[in-house]
């Protein structure tokens, strides 16, 4: 017992001083802020994870959508990936079909491709957007409450 209480002392200061470094580290798993409700319908939340990061070249975000939100028409003037981590997600691009996303799917669209990505009707989204920084998000039309509604009709059933 004896060596146990000294062991305790002895080592304790260091784990203290261990855990109060000066590493950055942020959490993906912060909810973020709510998003101005700029091009979208709905409920949005943003965690920037890296942005503006010289070296790396790309942004993460992790994005949650609350279901029923639609995300309006835009295109990146980069490559840019989608992460599912959890829930369902409508995807499309300009002249494609809708169709939907779920946790553990990834997908790539390509440079000025013009598409859209939200939760579905009736569940949360949450996903990691990888993308380049140089330019911003163009955004191309407006995609109306009556689209959206009519997505599920156009989905191919699985």
């Amino acid at each position: 017992m004896r060596n146990l209480i000294f062991t305790l002392i002895f080592f304790a200061p260091l784990f203290i001083v261990a855990q109060s470094s000066d590493y950055k580290v942020s959490s993906y798993k912060t909810e973020g802020t709510k998003a101005p409700n700029t091009h979208y319908i709905g409920e949005a939340w943003l965690n920037p994870i890296i942005h503006d990061d010289p070296e790396l070249g790309y942004n993460i975000t992790k994005v949650t959508f609350k279901a029923n939100s639609t995300l309006d028409w835009h295109k990146h003037g980069s490559v840019q990936v989608l992460v599912i981590v959890d829930g369902k997600a409508y995807y499309q691009e300009r002249g494609k079909k809708p169709i939907i996303l779920t946790e553990g799917d990834v997908i790539r669209c390509e440079k000025d491709t013009e598409h859209w990505h939200s939760s579905t009707k009736d569940s949360d989204v949450t996903y990691l957007a990888f993308y380049g920084g140089e330019q911003p998000t163009e955004w191309t039309e407006v995609l109306t409450q009556e689209y959206y509604d009519n997505v599920p009709q156009m989905v191919k059933k699985e």
